[in-house]
Parts: C-alpha cells; sequence; structure tokens
C-alpha cells in the first residue's frame, strides 16, 4: 500500500534552516505530482508547495517563496523540502502529500498523506 514516510523537523531557531525528507513507497512515485502542506495548531492545513513528477515545475505559497525549496529523487523515492530562513509563524506540522496535480501556481492534493512532522521556531 501507499506509505509516506516523513523525517527531519524539531526545534530550529529564527533564521535558521531544516530539511525534510518525506520516503515513498507503494505506488510509482516517478509519475507522480507531490507536495507539502502544513498545519498549525488551531489553523486549517494550508499548501506550502508542490512538484511536478519530473521535478521541472514547483510551486510554492506566497508565504514561503524564496525561503523554501521543494526537489526530489525519483530513483531514491524520496520527496524533500529545504527550508531556510525560518520564521515563528513556520511552526506548524508540515506533510507529506502524493499524486494531487499542479493547475497554474498551485498544486492540489492527492489522497495519500503522510504522518507529519513538527516543526518549532522558537528562540
Amino acid at each position: 500500500q501507499v506509505q509516506l514516510v516523513e523525517s527531519g523537523g524539531g526545534l530550529v531557531q529564527p533564521g535558521g534552516s531544516e530539511r525534510l525528507s518525506c520516503a515513498a513507497s507503494g505506488f510509482a512515485f516517478n509519475f507522480a505530482v507531490m507536495g507539502w502542506y502544513r498545519q498549525a495548531p488551531g489553523k486549517e492545513r494550508e499548501l506550502v508547495a508542490g512538484i511536478g513528477s519530473g521535478g521541472d515545475l514547483t510551486v510554492y505559497a506566497d508565504s514561503v517563496k524564496g525561503r523554501f525549496t521543494i526537489s526530489r529523487d525519483n530513483v531514491k523515492n524520496t520527496l524533500w523540502l529545504q527550508m531556510n530562513s525560518l520564521k515563528p509563524e513556520d511552526t506548524a506540522v508540515y506533510l507529506c502529500n502524493a499524486r494531487g496535480f499542479i493547475n497554474g501556481d498551485k498544486y492540489y492534493s492527492g489522497n495519500y498523506w503522510g504522518q507529519g512532522t513538527q516543526v518549532t521556531v522558537s528562540a
């Protein structure tokens, strides 16, 4: 079955960097459009970034543009999210999503989700 396992995260100081990973299995990763979402306490889940199956097309939420980079390795079946210049408002559970689609400048989620990994940005 489809499995998405996130890793990385933890406590990061403001201005710091962190890289999240999502190990995928159980489906044809190299054909799947993938994305990252996040959910902060008391807030709705929001899109962070999406990436096309070949890695050449990426989209980002305005709040993370220029700071976060989504990438993938279709040999290792792994999705990454490099987060730089982190701010306290980036604090959230970050979730990997599989088999969505990109339309225009937005990623629309598929049906498969990881369990999430906590990122806390605080001094």
